[in-house]
């Protein structure tokens, strides 16, 4: 099953798609022979590739099960749908195309059909079939505003009848019709040969209930809209029919099909009127209160994701929201506690699919991807440009393939790509390491000495979607495992030694710090005397340096209390010195709030380590320099510069250890009009949940498991029946406001 999601406004749309199967696909042109067949899917707007698959081997029928959401900042009007057969020495060759277009997305219609058998006038035997218009959802705007839509209902088939037409509805994607028509069929008169029973069966199976959309053109001509088609086949007699049915172009099911194969897809077409920011502030302020609510299930945002559980859209927009205004970390805190609560066993953690795991998943995805490029990207486009074969599954080897050779390859491309993750941890996000502080320390005060956070970072494929992640999955685990296929274990025991697990180790406490204090170095070093004013033999001093991620000291020997203390929160910058600079190798210096620290490390090797651990745990710090001086002030002047203030700000950029500052193009009214659109598509279940809380506080019960309401989650009844009630009530005043502006706008008003 594959869903996708369009929300329009101001040219900006959402697509969420989700790729579903291929079964049947034909053979391609070219040399490629069909049990060599590997394909992949590709996700193209107006011919612009957007999204691709991963390459499924050797299958005529693969599923992809891929799910994909990006944002569309122009207009579109078709949507498309690819599948290549993958070509390794050749170009990637075509196997079938899917196209809609743009007016595809037609809505639906709720129809209600009943067939009665009538006696006429003149003795004869008649059916008359009763079609009632309920209403549509979902019709498509007109040159950017909502339609004037009517319908029309008319019978196809031997029993042809006049058309007949419903009132216009004004100004709206949703109209309510509620109209009835009437349709004879005089079965003598079309089958006087027959017997009246034959007749009757035979007329009924042949007659098509069409019904068409149209908008209103007043003087120019109409629009026509979509329509669908039912055949009364389906009715018996006094029975009624009711249900929803999709609006499809003109010629409904009369393409020509080619033997191509099929691709299974659920696409769908929504749009949200987003209306003027103030609408949005009662909505708003009740989302941005949610992590301060106690107990947390009873927030408007934890409410929203249990209502809408099976929706794996609906939490997105409340992150985005959260995270625009810096609520997202206390949130996800306080969900994972109650989630911790429910966790028996410490290698369960984060294994469901529970708000808080989509909330992180979400926060991933949208802070994470520029991480994910600057961490991975270089070195799977140097892994895709090799084409080397790493296949070593004996039973999925080809004639002719070195299994040796292709096990070297294989090994070299995971470790480039293991080095790169483990040397990244001064890539990470600032909003991601606050994120996973907060995990790790939640976790370990509910499973002591455990380590469950480790599956959040390392073995997330958010984070990593790479061939090799099982290979970094077992590094990951921290812990030597049995392994299923005994081809792998060579290739395995290589990630088990110690020098891996203590990569690991090192990137997830750099990433993830922890609340107590951690000993990352203590060496033996030179450390030049603060405030001196000349170079000399006698200002370098031996010191042992001690970094930790609270703080950096240094001692007059191993063991003994601090000589001084910086915290590490006070570094601004940690960068190498010019060897001019004092006549020596291997310098660096430290700049915090007084002045500057300027160490000699014991080689080339030590220096790089000391920056490297000390950039890495002060790179979060507010008051990071830009500039610094790569030599020294001595003698009145700036060796470097030759500046003469000694607050002369750098003459060179500081290493970055950073990413680019975080910069989310985040539209609040539209997440929160998204978020309107959810839970008024789910005012039912809310219902229920109010009067779920309300029995239980007139119980003093728990919920019984025969209730409907058991699947909620109610830890205080009152509570969460307060905020529910305050949830209705902006529904309410949110839908008057859409009602009262559909009537009214106009397009190109303000």
């Amino acid at each position: 099953m594959a869903t996708s999601t369009f929300s329009c406004e101001d040219g900006m749309e959402e697509d969420g798609v989700s790729e579903g199967e291929g079964k049947n696909l034909g053979p391609c042109s070219g040399p490629n022979r069909q049990r060599d067949l590997c394909t992949f899917c590709t996700i193209s707007l107006d011919q612009e590739e957007v999204f691709r698959t991963k390459v499924f081997d050797k299958s005529l029928s693969p599923f992809y099960g891929e799910d994909f959401y990006f944002e569309i900042p122009r207009p579109f009007q078709c949507l498309s749908f690819y599948v290549f057969a993958k070509g390794v020495f050749q170009r990637d060759l075509p196997v079938g195309t899917l196209c809609f277009q743009l007016e595809d997305f037609q809505g639906k219609v709720h129809l209600e059909m009943r067939l009665n058998e009538l006696i006429i006038e003149n003795g004869s035997m008649c059916q008359q079939l009763l079609v009632r218009i309920i209403e549509c959802q979902g019709l498509p705007l007109i040159s950017g505003q909502n339609c004037d839509p009517y319908a029309t209902v008319s019978l196809v088939g031997p029993a042809r009848s006049d058309q007949k037409k419903t009132k216009v509805k004004k100004k709206t994607s949703d109209p309510q019709f509620e109209e009835t028509f009437n349709f004879e069929v005089n079965l003598i008169y079309i089958w006087g040969l027959m017997s009246s029973c034959f007749s009757l069966c035979l007329s009924v199976c042949v007659c098509v209930c069409r019904v068409d959309l149209w908008n209103n053109g007043n003087l120019a001509q109409d629009v026509f809209l979509g329509e669908t088609r039912v055949s009364v086949k389906i009715l018996r007699n006094d029975h009624i029919h009711r249900a929803w049915y999709l609006l499809q172009p003109k010629g409904n099911g009369k393409s020509k099909t080619d033997d191509l194969g099929s691709l299974r897809l659920n696409v769908t077409y929504t749009e949200d009127n987003v209306l003027p920011s103030a609408c949005y502030t009662p909505l708003r302020t009740l989302l941005l209160k949610s992590p301060d609510i106690k107990p947390i299930s009873a927030s408007a945002a934890h409410i929203l994701g249990d209502i809408c559980r099976e929706r794996y859209e609906a939490v997105l927009p409340v992150v985005r929201l959260l995270l625009h205004h810096s609520r997202l970390v206390p949130f996800v805190s306080a969900i994972t506690v109650l989630e911790l609560e429910n966790t028996q066993e410490a290698n369960t953690i984060f294994r469901g699919n529970s708000l808080a795991t989509r909330c992180i998943d979400d926060m991933m995805k949208i802070v994470g991807r520029s991480y994910l490029t600057v961490t991975l990207k270089p070195v799977l486009d140097e892994i895709c440009d090799s084409n080397k074969t790493c296949e070593i599954d004996p039973i999925k080897l080809k004639e002719g393939d070195n299994v040796e050779v292709n096990k070297e390859n294989l090994q070299g491309y995971v470790q480039k790509v293991f080095s790169s993750i483990t040397q990244s941890s001064s890539s990470c996000p600032p909003l991601m390491c606050d994120v996973f502080r907060s995990l790790r320390h939640m976790a370990s005060k509910r499973f002591p000495g455990e380590r469950g956070i480790t599956r959040i970072f390392v073995l997330s494929p958010h984070l990593h979607p790479t061939s090799s992640s099982a290979g970094l999955q077992s590094s990951g685990n921290l812990s030597k495992s049995s392994f299923k296929e005994s081809y792998m274990y060579d290739f395995f025991k290589s990630f088990q030694e110690d020098k891996c697990i203590e990569k690991v180790k090192k990137v997830i406490k750099l990433t993830v710090p922890i609340s107590r204090d951690y000993l990352f170095c203590f060496r033996e070093i030179q450390k030049r005397a603060q405030g001196r004013k000349r170079i000399g033999k006698r200002n370098f001093k031996k010191r042992w340096l001690r970094v930790t991620n609270r703080e950096l000291s240094y001692h007059k020997h191993r063991g003994k209390e601090a000589l001084c203390i910086i915290p590490v929160k006070n570094i601004r910058a940690v960068e190498k010195l010019y060897e001019s600079a004092f006549n020596r190798k291997n310098m660096f210096q430290v700049l915090h709030s007084e002045k500057p620290l300027y160490v000699q490390a014991g080689n080339c090797v030590e220096a790089s380590e000391w920056v490297e651990v000390l950039s890495q745990v002060s790179r979060c710090n507010p008051d990071r320099l830009g500039t610094f001086h790569p030599s020294a002030h001595v003698a009145g002047a700036w060796l470097c510069c030759r500046s003469l203030s000694d607050n002369q700000p750098g003459c060179k950029p500081c290493t970055p250890t950073l990413l680019a500052n975080l910069q989310l193009d985040i539209d609040c009214d539209r997440e929160t009009e998204r978020i309107f659109s959810l839970l008024t598509s789910s005012y039912s279940k809310l219902q229920k949940m109010e009067d779920a809380c309300a029995s239980i506080a007139v119980y003093q019960g728990p919920p019984r498991e025969q209730d409907d309401y058991s699947l909620f989650t109610i830890q205080d009844p009152k509570e969460t029946f307060h905020t529910v009630q305050q949830i209705t009530h902006i529904l309410e005043e949110l839908q008057r406001e859409h009602d009262t502006r559909s009537g009214t706008a106009q397009y190109g008003s303000q």
